[in-house]
């Protein structure tokens, strides 16, 4: 599964699943571009490891440098152009783009604020959307075949109460993918989702320090434990790669067999 030359964009990708993604891509062959939005030391150990595996990233301040990240925020639609066309300027093409940066807000569906939906929906979905149209502007442009990869999340089918904004841009992301599968087949671009479940990220500390929520949610998972973002990272590789070029418009879910019977405590 070789992504030597390839140019990969991954979005959010200064910790958590994004962090390994780029890693593991890097590993693949793949020249990187990082982004992050709010956690620029994130990004530099992101960058480091990268280039410790021998991958090549794009660094801004610092163009005879190796590597760098990109500050973008997913949620400002004046922002993600830029990112797309910043990474196409340092390495003249982008053949990747994996959408992964999101956020989740925690309310009840009476209390979520005007402010909160928009965050979240900008983020998870008008970003999603508009990265992506860049994206395939460009490959049409250049008149090259591409890999999108969107990460979604077991939401996108399963309940999540009090997280009812994340739910539905994860839906919209899986209705998205299967949409523009049919779309853009005929330019040879692809694009896949991927759906995690309980991984073990920052974003999920809380419920790492909470013992008797996280024993609960282990029996709901068959294989009896959190997910690793390698877990996902593996997969996004082999999507990027041509070993994946006839599958288009899926979805494929790295739960350890959450979906299968899961019950809120």
């Amino acid at each position: 599964m070789s992504l030597e030359g390839k140019v990969a964009l991954v979005t959010g990708s200064s910790q958590g699943i994004g962090q390994a993604i780029a890693i593991r891509l890097a590993e693949a062959g793949a020249n990187i571009v990082i982004n992050y939005r709010s956690h620029p030391e994130g990004a530099e150990e992101t960058l480091s490891k990268v280039l410790s595996v021998g991958g090549k990233c794009y660094m801004a301040q610092c163009p005879n440098t190796r590597g760098q990240t990109l500050k973008a925020d997913l949620g400002n639609i004046q922002e993600v152009p830029q990112l797309i066309t910043d990474s196409i300027q340092h390495f003249g093409r982008l053949d990747i783009l994996v959408n992964n940066a999101g956020i989740e807000k925690h309310a009840p569906f009476w209390e979520v604020t005007e402010n909160d939906y928009d965050a979240v929906l900008n983020v998870n979905l008008k970003g999603v959307f508009f990265a992506t149209q860049v994206f395939v502007q460009h490959l049409k442009e250049t008149n090259r075949s591409g890999k999108i990869i969107n990460i979604s999340s077991v939401h996108e089918d399963l309940p999540f109460p009090n997280f009812t904004a994340y739910c539905a841009s994860k839906g919209a992301i899986k209705m998205l993918t299967r949409n523009l599968a049919i779309e853009l087949a005929p330019f040879g671009i692809t694009i896949n989702n991927v759906a995690p479940g309980a991984i073990e990220t920052p974003i999920n500390t809380k419920l790492l320090n909470d013992p008797e929520k996280l024993n609960a949610l282990l029996k709901n998972i068959p294989l009896g434990r959190l997910g690793q973002p390698q877990d996902v990272a593996s997969l996004v590789s082999f999507l990027a790669s041509a070993d994946a070029d006839y599958i288009t418009g899926s979805t494929f879910y790295v739960d350890g067999g959450l979906l299968w019977n899961y019950q809120e405590q």
